[in-house]
């Protein structure tokens, strides 16, 4: 089981204020100012994720092949979500919709942020 994940970034007033508007309509807030720059948000002190200047003061750089996934209540969750991530700057690497065998029910959509990290907003059942 994954307990959290970080995105870097070069921005922290940018990417919080994407972030902020982007998690909160899904019940994610900020738990903590990080002193480094960025934040460590999460839901019901069970889910974290974090957005994070790197810790080696060098430049944040996108993992190729790397992204962070949300399980949302639900699709229009995840409907609102890709919508939300657009309207703040992000871009679309994925329209929601179904994903695998129908019967399964996996509703994904995926989306990048302003500095292109990898994001997965997700229903599945």
């Amino acid at each position: 089981m994954v307990a959290y994940a970080t995105v870097g970034t070069n921005d922290a007033a940018s990417a919080l204020e994407f972030y902020d508007a982007l998690l909160s309509p899904f019940g994610m807030a900020r738990y903590f100012d990080h002193p480094r720059g960025g934040a460590i948000y999460g839901k019901d002190g069970k889910t974290t994720f974090g957005v994070l200047a790197p810790f080696d003061g060098a430049l944040a750089t996108v993992g190729n092949g790397s992204m962070t996934g949300f399980a949302l209540e639900s699709r229009a969750e995840v409907d609102a979500f890709h919508a939300k991530a657009l309207e703040l700057g992000g871009s679309c690497e994925g329209e929601p919709g179904l994903r695998g065998p129908e019967e399964m029910g996996m509703y994904f959509t995926y989306v990048r942020d302003r500095e292109g990290n990898k994001l997965c907003a997700f229903k599945v059942g």
